[in-house]
């Protein structure tokens, strides 16, 4: 029996297994114009997204500088009917330099979450947000306030839940008591090669918890709280699916070749067993692919189907940190 948690609902709409993260949507992080390329490039994205059966998309206000936005946008508007039937999820709260005389920075100010919401809707062109999330943890963040932006945001119908991405668990619960409205999205880094949500639990009172930044209790706090956690970066940029990065650890070519072995024995690609580590996790993990090439979304189609032993779970595991458990 499997007993892989499923995925919430959005109003009556099930999130899928898997996510795609539009951050490579409307090309380069610059002033350029959009064109029309970049239009149907990000059209062939959502579509092959569509075909494996991925409907949750993720984007951030200041992804390629606001184009991601629009460009999902124009697309949205090409095909009809498509917003009533799938998962749109932004963020909000980085600052990017150039974008005023201020620094770069984090910013979960009342007034900048509200104007922040106003643009991203106008960018996608779209009357409410099915999912926010405040990007970073702002150290100058009062919870507060926080907690009557996004109050003001759901009164006004255009947010309808909310999240976080890259919080602990405290940072969490600090905000929730400042919110009538729950938060029920935490996104994390979290892969084959940034094993450190695991690591926080099976090295608590062992050396190398002192090495390890992941915030301990994160993940359980998340279940016991029905916080549906996301991994951005799930695969690794394809450290373990064939490419090359230059200073990687030494674990990832043995990683690789093991991946491989079980990708070949199921007939999958090395795509979906990487997807699938992530998602044996009893938290239920959603991965966040991050890429906008159809062959690369199409390589993850059947991660959610892979169900690996738990003997195979910890040989990657132990594969990629180098060490017996």
């Amino acid at each position: 029996m499997s007993y892989r948690q499923l995925p919430l609902h959005y109003h009556q709409i099930p999130a899928s297994p898997i996510v795609l993260g539009c951050m490579r949507f409307g090309g380069e992080w610059d002033g350029q114009p959009i064109t029309n390329d970049l239009v149907v490039e990000g059209r062939q994205a959502v579509e092959t997204a569509l075909e494996i059966g991925i409907h949750h998309f993720d984007l951030a206000d200041i992804y390629t500088r606001g184009k991601a936005e629009h460009v999902f946008g124009r697309v949205l508007s090409e095909i009809g009917g498509l917003r009533e039937q799938i998962i749109i999820q932004s963020k909000c709260g980085i600052r990017l330099a150039g974008e005023d005389e201020g620094p770069q920075r984090y910013d979960t100010s009342e007034a900048h979450i509200l104007k922040s919401v106003d643009g991203i809707l106008t960018r996608l062109g779209i009357d409410y947000l099915d999912i926010l999330l405040l990007h970073r943890p702002d150290p100058l963040a009062h919870p507060q306030e926080i907690g009557e932006a996004l109050a003001k945001l759901h009164q006004a119908g255009k947010v309808r839940h909310f999240g976080v991405s890259n919080m602990g668990s405290e940072q969490i619960r600090l905000l929730q008591m400042y919110s009538r409205v729950p938060f029920i999205v935490n996104q994390l880094e979290m892969s084959l090669d940034k094993i450190g949500f695991v690591e926080a639990g099976v090295t608590v009172n062992r050396e190398p918890a002192k090495q390890n930044v992941f915030p301990y209790g994160t993940m359980e706090f998340c279940q016991a709280e029905h916080i549906q956690l996301q991994a951005w970066g799930p695969l690794a940029q394809g450290r373990f699916t064939g490419r090359v990065v230059e200073g990687q650890r030494p674990e990832i070519k043995a990683t690789s070749e093991l991946v491989a072995r079980m990708a070949a024995k199921r007939g999958v690609t090395p795509e979906s067993i990487v997807l699938a580590w992530l998602m044996k996790h009893p938290a239920g993990i959603q991965p966040v692919i991050g890429s906008i090439r159809p062959e690369r979304i199409l390589a993850c189609r059947d991660a959610a189907q892979v169900e690996l032993t738990r003997d195979e779970w910890y040989e990657l595991y132990s594969s990629s940190c180098g060490r017996r458990m």
